[in-house]
């Protein structure tokens, strides 16, 4: 065997000869070029976490969050276009942004998974650094719940005195992508009332029974109502995700905290298994027990 082949076959383990300059033909200069750190941003991303106590899980606990943000970041850009392609009535790609939205809500779900290795005294540990910091206060988060339709005004107060508040308020008053999914039925001829494609977007989504009936009667005739069922079937998707995400951050919450108060003063977990009561997509839902 030469005494310059690498033991492995595996290129990546391979030692390149002293004085080589290239890899592979991989470009290696890059003081004139953008590279893969400057594309991304990585410099302000990898030096985003400053844990403020000693414990060495509190960097879990930072990662976790900020990664949920981005998560999140991304899930407000594909809904916010499906509300637009619903309202331009063109669903092909509307259909896909919502099954790329379900996944990303997978990938938040699975990464409770990785906060739950941290254990109830390692959290304690760091709680007393959090003050009174709390994912309650996600902006982000509140847009996803306002566009999805679980609208409260009140929670605008949270937000008050924030760059993000015009933003939150704005939301609040447009019409949720639910709300736009109805419009799009009565459009498409079918009968909804009058009080429902007037309600007030401010106002939670409640459901209604020319809703439902409209929904049952695309569900009745999928032939002829193609693509209304399959925005049906997107939108239980995505809150079927949207609930195992739910969900899994209560369990996730109970095994680390059990009952204790919320950092951001609310119940904790009690508060979080009341927000699985929520049904954002009602007559969905519904109809099901009667077909």
């Amino acid at each position: 065997m030469s005494e310059n082949k690498p033991a492995s076959g595996c290129p990546m383990h391979a030692t390149a000869p002293a004085g080589d300059a290239e890899w592979h033909g991989a470009q290696m200069d890059f003081s004139n070029k953008m590279s893969y750190g400057d594309y991304l941003g990585l410099e302000k991303i990898l030096h985003a976490q400053h844990p403020l106590s000693p414990n060495h899980n509190e960097m879990l606990f930072i990662v976790q969050h900020q990664t949920s943000e981005l998560w999140m970041k991304l899930m407000l850009h594909e809904m916010r276009a499906v509300r637009v392609h619903l309202r331009a009535g063109d669903l092909p790609p509307a259909f896909k942004m919502l099954a790329r939205v379900a996944r990303i809500m997978d990938q938040l779900v699975h990464a409770w998974d990785v906060l739950a290795t941290m254990t109830p005294p390692e959290y304690t540990a760091i709680r007393p650094y959090l003050g009174a910091s709390s994912g309650f206060q996600s902006y982000q988060y509140r847009e996803i719940e306002f566009i999805l339709g679980n609208k409260n005004a009140a929670l605008l107060n949270v937000h008050a005195g924030t760059p993000e508040f015009p933003l939150l308020e704005e939301s609040l008053n447009m019409p949720s992508l639910y709300d736009e999914a109805i419009h799009l039925l009565a459009r498409h001829g079918l009968p909804i009332s009058a009080e429902r494609l007037n309600a007030d977007p401010t106002l939670p989504t409640v459901a209604d029974a020319s809703v439902q009936q409209a929904w049952l009667q695309v569900y009745g005739d999928t032939t002829r109502y193609w693509a209304l069922y399959e925005l049906a079937e997107k939108l239980v998707d995505m809150e079927t995700a949207f609930r195992f995400w739910r969900f899994r951050h209560v369990t996730t919450v109970e095994r680390i905290i059990g009952f204790k108060t919320g950092t951001g003063g609310t119940a904790g977990v009690s508060y979080l298994r009341k927000m699985l009561d929520v049904v954002l997509f009602p007559e969905l839902f519904a109809l099901r027990t009667e077909l």
